[in-house]
């Protein structure tokens, strides 16, 4: 199991949250107060963690939502290919894929040898950032 039970009550702007099976971070919040015939609700916008897709949902404040729990890790890069980056993580020495990142300054970055911060949410891998 990759995530955990939360309320949604309990969000904040920056915490992330499962929406349509996407790990998300969320990015605004409007609450609205109860109403005469029902419970307050919540209004949330929020931009997904691998494609940049904008997300958004309505949902009672006291439902339960999927928080996603994202393990931060070390691994060293083995190799650049056109379409991917093997990486080596630090403490497992497990070899595997990881899609290239869409952001253009972490990946003119990428060379074999240095060091990166990965994500692993939910069985998949995002490189965050390359250290040094």
């Amino acid at each position: 199991m990759s995530y955990k039970m939360g309320k949604v009550g309990e969000l904040k702007v920056g915490s992330y949250a499962i929406i349509d099976d996407e790990p998300c971070q969320i990015v605004s919040i409007q609450k609205s107060k109860p109403g005469k015939h029902g419970s307050a609700k919540f209004r949330c916008a929020a931009i997904s963690l691998f494609d940049g897709s904008k997300r958004s949902f309505v949902s009672p404040v006291d439902a339960n939502i999927q928080i996603p729990i994202v393990d931060k890790r070390s691994a060293q890069i083995v190799s650049v290919s056109p379409a991917s980056v093997q990486l080596m993580d630090l403490e497992t020495y497990e070899v595997f894929d990881v899609a290239l990142p869409g952001d253009e300054e972490i990946r003119s970055k990428l060379e074999a040898g240095k060091d990166v911060e990965y994500w692993n949410i939910m069985g998949r891998y995002k490189i965050q950032r390359v250290k040094g």
